[in-house]
C-alpha cells in the first residue's frame, strides 16, 4: 500500500504498477509531485526516484472474481474520523461501472472490463460535508487505466488470400504479403507481437515470420505449371512473439503457377496427306494439319509455314486463330495432266517466344503430300483475250482473226465455236465452228463504233455442258472515207465602207476520220467563183483559212447577202474534200467598224416573245374565262325546296291515281305552298289556283249527285270528293294533305299520327258497336292474339 498525496489536504491509498510489496513494514512517501521521495520504514531507510503518476490508478482487465474487482483509496485531510465527511465520485462510468464508499473513500469496479472496448476512464472525486452539503475539498480528476492482459488472438485482414507467381520462378519469389493484427496493447509486454509460420504447404513455399511475405522455396525445375498449378497454404500468426501459451490465428492462402511460354508447339502426326481436285480454285481449303502446346493463352498461339518441296509456289497455309490449326489452301491453278501430285515440308513455331527457354528444338516440322484429282474440263483457250484489228471498209466474210482452244483433259476431245449473240447484238461478226477463224458478216464504220468486243464460246464436242469463254476485241483500222466539213455554220457580215483587202472571218475544219499522222486541211475557193467573186480565200497553212475582201466599197441596198463557197480539202488518201458555204451580209458601220444597221434577217435575234409563250398565255386566258362562266351559271341556278320541308310538318295524305300527272320534271302544274300551308290554300279563292297544266272540264266542275255518307266516314268521302273536282288542286300523282280529319265527330281520327304510342294492349271491342260498315274492322281487330299465332 501506497500513501499517496493527491492534492491539498487529499491522500489515495492505491496499487500501482511499481507497487511496493514489503510485508510486514509501513511505509512513508515523503516529497512533492516530481520530486525524489525518501523511503522511510523501520528497518529501510532509501532514496528512490518516482516512477508513478500521483493521479493514475491502474486495473487489470478481464477480472473474474466474484466480489467486486477493488480498485484504491482516496483520503482527504479534512476526514478525522468523526464520520461527517462524504466522498462523492462523478465522470466516465460513475455509480454504474465505478462505486465509491461514501465513508472511507474505498473505490471498487462493479463489473468486468476489457480494455479492447475501452483503455482508460476518467473520474473525478470530492468530499463534503454530510450536515451542511458544502464541499470541503475541490474536486479533483485522475484516471483508472486498465491493465492489458493477453485476450485476444491474432486476426488476419482476409480469410483467404489469392495470389500467383510465374511459373519456373527463382528461388526466394515473392508471391504475396499477408498481414494479421491483434487488439492487445502492443505498449505493454508481448501480447500483440505476432510471428507468421507456415502449418501447411511445405515445402513448396515459406513465410517471413516477422513481415508475412510468402516466397518460393523450391527452384525452377520443381515449379512447373504443366505439372502442378494450383497451390493452398495454411499460414499462422501466433503473439507472444510466438512463445508458447500465445494465441493463434490462421487463414488460407490458394496460389496458381501462371503459365509461361517454356513448351513449344509440337505435331500430332510427321506426315500427313490430302488430295484435291485440280478444278479447285485459289484459296480452296486442302486440308488441316493440327499442332498441340502445352501452354496456355498467348503462349499457345502458332504459326505455320511452308518451308520446302515442289508445291511451294502451288499451295498456300494460314492458321485458324480459333482452333489454332494449320489451313492449306490451293495458291495457283492446278493441272493434274501437268503434276498430279506434291510434297511439301511445313514448319511449326510459337507466335511469341521467351528467350530464356528458346532453343532450336523450339520448332517442329511436318512432311504434307497432296495429290491432284483429274476432272473433266472444259476447253482452255491459248490465250486470256484476243485483240484484232481489220480495216472499216472491209468486205464482208473477210476473216479478222482466229480463236483456239483444246481439251486438256487426256481424252483431248474436239471443241466446237460459236459467239455469244448476247455480246453481238446487231450479229456483225461469226466464227467457223471448226477452226475458230472470225469474220464479218455485215459492214462496218469506225467513225459509228471504233471498238467491237464479242465473246467466243469453246464447246466439246463430246460433253456440251463444257465450256469456256473469251473475250475477243476487234479494233477497226481508220480508212479516209469522211470528207473534212466547217466546224460550225459560220455567218459574218462586212461593211459598206472597208477597204480591199480587209479580213472578216477566220474559218476551220473538222474530219470524222483520225488519219496516223493527224490532220491536214487546205482552204480554197470554190473555181467558179474565182473570177468574179467579191472575196477570196487565204489559207493560213495551220488547218485554218482567212476570208478577205476584194473590192472596197458594198452596198447593202444593191445585195444586202454574199454566199461565198470554199473548197475544203484533208491531206490523206485517197483525198476527200467539201465545199462549205460562208454567209456574208452588208451592213452600215461606225467609224470604228462596228455594225449598226443590216438587212432584216440580221436582226432576227431583236427581243420579244416567243410563239410558244403567246400560245401559253392566251390558253390561260381561255381557262380563266371557262372558270368565270361556270362558277355564274350555277350561282343563278335556283334551288327546288322539297316537298317536305321538316319531319315535324307530316300529315296522313291520301294519294290518288285516278289521273296521270306531269312527273318529276312537272314543277309549273301547280303550287307547292298549298302542301305546305294547307290552312292558308283553303281560305283562298278558287279563281286564283287555276290549274296551268290541264283545262277544266264539267265533270271535274260539276260532280253527279251522290248519296251522303254515313256521318262516320263523311269526312274521307267528302275531302276525296273535294280533290277529285277542284281544278286547282295539284296533279294526281302528288299528295293531298288533309288537316281536318275527324275534327267535330265521335271516332275521332283514325290516322296513326294521333294515336297514343304505347305499347300497353288497347280494347277494340266498341268497333262492333257502330255498324255492318265496321264489321270487317271489328273482326280484325276485336280478335285475340292467340287467333293470330
Amino acid at each position: 500500500m501506497r500513501t499517496i498525496s493527491l492534492g491539498i489536504g487529499w491522500l489515495c491509498l492505491g496499487l500501482s504498477l511499481d507497487a511496493w510489496s514489503l510485508s510486514g513494514q509501513q511505509i512513508e512517501i515523503v516529497g512533492g509531485e516530481g520530486t525524489e521521495k525518501q523511503v522511510r520504514g523501520p528497518n529501510l531507510l532509501k532514496r528512490v526516484r518516482r516512477g508513478w503518476m500521483w493521479n493514475q490508478f491502474v486495473l487489470q482487465e478481464e477480472y473474474t472474481g466474484s466480489d467486486y474487482q477493488y480498485i484504491g483509496k482516496l483520503k482527504s485531510d479534512q476526514d478525522y474520523g468523526n464520520g461527517l465527511v462524504k466522498y462523492v465520485l462523478s465522470g466516465e462510468g460513475a455509480g454504474s461501472i465505478f462505486v465509491i464508499d461514501e465513508n472511507n473513500g474505498d473505490l471498487h469496479a462493479t463489473r468486468r472490463l476489457d480494455r479492447e472496448e475501452k483503455a482508460f476512464y476518467i473520474l473525478r472525486a470530492t468530499v463534503v460535508n454530510k450536515q451542511t452539503g458544502q464541499k470541503l475539498e475541490p474536486e479533483t480528476e485522475f484516471t483508472v487505466k486498465l491493465h492489458d492482459i493477453n485476450d485476444n488472438e491474432p486476426k488476419f485482414s482476409k480469410e483467404v488470400y489469392t495470389g500467383s507467381v510465374p511459373e519456373r520462378s527463382d528461388i526466394g519469389t515473392s508471391v504475396i504479403q499477408v498481414t494479421a493484427t491483434d487488439a492487445d496493447d502492443s505498449m505493454y509486454g508481448s501480447s500483440a507481437k505476432l510471428v507468421y509460420s507456415i502449418s501447411q504447404g511445405h515445402p513448396y513455399f515459406s513465410v517471413d515470420p516477422n513481415t508475412g511475405v510468402i516466397r518460393t522455396a523450391l527452384g525452377p525445375g520443381n515449379m512447373d505449371r504443366e505439372q502442378r498449378e494450383h497451390y493452398q497454404m495454411v499460414i499462422d500468426a501466433k503473439d507472444m512473439a510466438g512463445q508458447r501459451g500465445g494465441l493463434t490465428g490462421t487463414t488460407i492462402v490458394n496460389i496458381t503457377l501462371t503459365d509461361v511460354n517454356d513448351n513449344p508447339p509440337r505435331f500430332t502426326q510427321s506426315i500427313h496427306e490430302f488430295r484435291v481436285p485440280e478444278s479447285a480454285k485459289s484459296g480452296t481449303p486442302v486440308g488441316r494439319i493440327v499442332a498441340t502446346d502445352r501452354d496456355i493463352g498467348k503462349n499457345a498461339e502458332m504459326y505455320f509455314t511452308i518451308v520446302s518441296g515442289d508445291g511451294m509456289d502451288m499451295f498456300d497455309i494460314s492458321t485458324d486463330k480459333e482452333t489454332q490449326e494449320g489451313v492449306i489452301t490451293v495458291g495457283k491453278p492446278l493441272d493434274f495432266e501437268k503434276k498430279p501430285s506434291y510434297t511439301v515440308e511445313i514448319q511449326v513455331q510459337n507466335t511469341q517466344v521467351d528467350p530464356r527457354f528458346w532453343s532450336p528444338a523450339s520448332k517442329d516440322m511436318a512432311t504434307v503430300r497432296i495429290g491432284v484429282d483429274d476432272v473433266d474440263e472444259p476447253p482452255l483457250f491459248d490465250r486470256a483475250s484476243y485483240v484484232m484489228e481489220v480495216k472499216e471498209d472491209a468486205a464482208v466474210g473477210v476473216a479478222v482473226g482466229s480463236v483456239s482452244a483444246m481439251d486438256p483433259d487426256g481424252a483431248r476431245s474436239k471443241v466446237k465455236y460459236s459467239i455469244d449473240r448476247r455480246t453481238d447484238m446487231d450479229r456483225l461478226f461469226n466464227v467457223h465452228p471448226g477452226n475458230g477463224s472470225v469474220f464479218l458478216l455485215k459492214g462496218l464504220d469506225r467513225e459509228e463504233t471504233a471498238w467491237h468486243n464479242v465473246s467466243v464460246i469453246a464447246t466439246e464436242f463430246n460433253n456440251p455442258r463444257q465450256s469456256s469463254h473469251v473475250t475477243v476485241s476487234i479494233r477497226l483500222l481508220d480508212v479516209n472515207d469522211n470528207p473534212p466539213t466547217f466546224a460550225v455554220v459560220y455567218e459574218t457580215f462586212v461593211c459598206e465602207r472597208t477597204t480591199a483587202g480587209q479580213w472578216i472571218q477566220t474559218v476551220s475544219a473538222v474530219d470524222a476520220d483520225e488519219p496516223s499522222t493527224g490532220h491536214k486541211f487546205f482552204f480554197s475557193l470554190a473555181p467558179e467563183r474565182t473570177h468574179r467573186s467579191n472575196f477570196t480565200v487565204r489559207d493560213n497553212g495551220d488547218n485554218t483559212a482567212g476570208i478577205l475582201t476584194r473590192r472596197a466599197n458594198y452596198s447593202r441596198l444593191h445585195q444586202s447577202v454574199y454566199l461565198v463557197p470554199v473548197v475544203i480539202t484533208d491531206g490523206d488518201y485517197p483525198m476527200q474534200s467539201s465545199t462549205g458555204t460562208l454567209t456574208v451580209r452588208v451592213c452600215t458601220c461606225n467609224r470604228e467598224g462596228n455594225m449598226e444597221v443590216c438587212n432584216a434577217e440580221a436582226l432576227s435575234s431583236s427581243p420579244g416573245l416567243s410563239t410558244g409563250a403567246l400560245i401559253a398565255i392566251l390558253l390561260c386566258a381561255i381557262i380563266l374565262l371557262m372558270i368565270v362562266v361556270l362558277f355564274t351559271s350555277l350561282k343563278q341556278q335556283r334551288k327546288q325546296e322539297p316537298l317536305i320541308i321538316s319531319k315535324e310538318d307530316v300529315r296522313d295524305n291520301v294519294v290518288s291515281y285516278n289521273d296521270e300527272g306531269g312527273g318529276e320534271e312537272d314543277t309549273q302544274a301547280f303550287d307547292i305552298g298549298a302542301l305546305r300551308h294547307p290552312d292558308t290554300a283553303v281560305a283562298l279563292e278558287e279563281s286564283t289556283k287555276q290549274r296551268r297544266d290541264i283545262i277544266p272540264t264539267d265533270a271535274m266542275l260539276y260532280s253527279p249527285r251522290r248519296q251522303r255518307p254515313p256521318p262516320l266516314v263523311w269526312l274521307h268521302h267528302s275531302a276525296m270528293l273535294e280533290n277529285d273536282c277542284n281544278p286547282t288542286a295539284p296533279p294526281y300523282d302528288s299528295l293531298a294533305t288533309y288537316a281536318y280529319e275527324g275534327e267535330g265527330l265521335v271516332a275521332e281520327s283514325l290516322s296513326s299520327l294521333g294515336s297514343v304510342s304505347s305499347e300497353a294492349e288497347q280494347d277494340y271491342h266498341y268497333l262492333s258497336d257502330w255498324g255492318p260498315r265496321f264489321r270487317k274492322l271489328a273482326e280484325l281487330y276485336g280478335a285475340e292474339d292467340c287467333d293470330f299465332s
